[in-house]
């Protein structure tokens, strides 16, 4: 058995008609219907749906729970997703599967460091300007308590902005299920943004001392 196509370190053990080579399981989960357009009548593509769209939608429905009721959660997640409609209504050929690739590129900086490292196998996502615009969102992104509280500015840990961009990702998942071509998830955020339009935009006052 020889070794994967892409990353050249593990076992190949599954074959990818879309890229005619074979691939490890960790590199078929990594780019499939995200990096590469899977046919329907692939095996390891028809046996991952049903379970991965179960595990998004339990998923989801967690952790919504948990950041609707944390404004500090939904906060750094509106900044999250500022970009990425900044991005769309700016670029009409902007598609869901675009703003997949942005949140994982913000998603792999934050997890390396700012200096993020582009490991064997990996391609350069060094000019994916909406994943470096939602990653400078993040960066930038501070809360501030709220109007009864002395003034005080939050930054946010590693953990919960990985957190709440994994449930970006999964809302984006939810919403496109099977067209990543197309932009469900785009229109949905952009009904969205458009009923939080003066919650987003709020400017909180702070009593003088």
């Amino acid at each position: 058995m020889g070794k994967c196509s892409r990353c050249n370190q593990r076992k190949a053990k599954r074959h990818c008609p879309a890229l005619n080579s074979n691939l490890c399981s960790l590199c078929c989960g990594l780019i499939r219907e995200k990096r590469i357009n899977c046919p329907p009548a692939c095996p390891f593509l028809s046996r991952h749906k049903p379970y991965q769209e179960s595990k998004i939608v339990h998923k989801r429905q967690a952790f919504s729970e948990e950041v609707a009721q944390d404004e500090r959660l939904l906060w750094l997640t509106l900044n999250i997703e500022a970009p990425i409609k900044d991005h769309a209504d700016n670029n009409p050929a902007f598609v869901d599967k675009d703003a997949l690739l942005a949140l994982d590129y913000a998603k792999s900086k934050i997890e390396k460091g700012k200096s993020k490292l582009v490991l064997p196998g990996e391609e350069s996502s060094s000019k994916n300007e909406a994943g470096e615009a939602i990653f400078q969102s993040i960066e930038r992104c501070r809360y501030e308590r709220a109007i009864v509280l002395p003034q005080e500015v939050e930054i946010y840990k590693k953990e919960e902005k990985l957190a709440c961009l994994d449930n970006v990702i999964l809302e984006l998942k939810y919403f496109a299920k099977d067209n990543w071509n197309g932009r469900t998830y785009i229109r949905e955020l952009g009904q969205r943004f458009a009923k939080l339009k003066e919650l987003s935009h709020q400017k909180r006052l702070i009593t003088p001392p």
